[in-house]
């Protein structure tokens, strides 16, 4: 499998790259009132609002720095399937520092870290590279029920409703 890999602190983390849409430069996005401190906001990419997580503020606390090797990764986000149906993908932006390498990681080289995450389900398990440990990041699972309501509310909320007067 082929990984794009991202430092958090001088740690290593991975996103597969077949659920990566485009890698763009840093991009400026509009706030999004009440929403958590970890999410940058949004921007339009081809006529569509894509919200942007600011990784570095979700992981740890500070936003993401600005260096040539921050990145806006666009991935196709999917709610976790409910029962046989797989929720339609929306473009999501994670703003992730020192993106500049891609790897080829075997699936079974990854391995349970053995910690317990519930406040960052999306941390997945690691492999032993030769870069130190990776971690593979689970993007499904980065949205909490109340956030993704809030970034992706549902259709019929989305649709300004017309003046009948």
């Amino acid at each position: 499998m082929l990984f794009l890999l991202f430092d958090l602190a001088g740690d290593r983390y991975a996103l597969d790259a077949a659920g990566i849409v485009e890698v763009l430069a840093l991009t400026p996005t509009k706030s999004i009132p009440g929403a958590p401190a970890w999410v940058a906001g949004m921007f339009e990419r081809h006529g569509e609002a894509v919200p942007v997580i600011d990784v570095p503020q979700l992981a740890l606390g500070r936003p993401a720095r600005q260096l040539r090797s921050t990145r806006l990764v666009l991935v196709r986000y999917t709610a976790a399937p409910v029962g046989d149906e797989t929720p339609p993908g929306r473009l999501l932006g994670l703003i992730v520092e020192q993106a500049t390498q891609t790897r080829r990681i075997e699936r079974e080289r990854f391995a349970d870290s053995g910690i317990a995450t519930p406040h960052a389900r999306w941390l997945g398990p690691v492999a032993n590279e030769d870069v130190g440990l990776v971690q593979w990041i689970d993007v499904h699972h980065m949205l909490s029920d109340e956030v993704r309501a809030l970034l992706f509310p549902p259709d019929t909320c989305t649709q300004p409703q017309a003046d009948s007067r």
